[in-house]
């Protein structure tokens, strides 16, 4: 597969932002970006926090190092004047794509940035492997984010699946009742 490098071209995007495949030398900017849109007081700067929920890292260079090498996975790297100020993870899943690992440095997060990574993501899980749907997970707690996702189109399942208790990896949770939701949207 080709690697991507592009210019933003959604409509309502910033101009100012491009796209690329990140690499293993991106891998510490990434994480830092990563754990700065969800845990500890930087994520509060932004609305897509998850520290009242978990602490600790929510990734770490070796696991956004796995993303890379996997097969049929890719993750994209969104910047601006060479820096990297948003990113996310996209996968082959046979008749659908997966999209995870989604970060918006926090203090850019609320302008269209985050619209345009989710719309680029989409565009190019539909070009690159044929691709007619797409699938994420979200932790079932984070009402908000299911309704930002719900406004472009994903659909709540009702499928659960368990957050990784005691994988200090992804966090330390702060509650006993997390887990994963199956969110789904049609790319037609």
């Amino acid at each position: 597969m080709d690697r991507l490098t592009s210019a933003v071209s959604t409509a309502d995007a910033p101009t100012d932002v491009s796209f690329r495949d990140a690499v293993e030398a991106d891998a510490d900017a990434l994480v830092a970006l990563i754990d700065s849109a969800y845990r500890g007081d930087s994520s509060r700067v932004g609305w897509t926090t998850e520290a009242d929920l978990l602490q600790g890292p929510r990734t770490d260079a070796e696991g956004v190092r796995e993303v890379m090498r996997a097969p049929d996975s890719r993750l994209l790297a969104v910047e601006r004047d060479g820096a990297i100020i948003a990113c996310c993870q996209l996968e082959h899943r046979g008749a659908h794509g997966y999209f995870g690992m989604f970060a918006v440095s926090p203090g850019l997060q609320g302008a269209g940035l985050g619209k345009a990574v989710l719309a680029e993501a989409e565009r190019t899980a539909r070009t690159a492997w044929g691709v007619r749907e797409m699938h994420m997970t979200v932790i079932s707690l984070r009402l908000d984010l299911i309704a930002w996702y719900e406004r472009r189109g994903y659909r709540r399942t009702g499928r659960m699946s368990p957050f990784p208790y005691g994988e200090e990896r992804f966090g330390i949770p702060q509650r006993a009742d997390l887990q994963f939701e199956l969110l789904v949207k049609p790319l037609v």
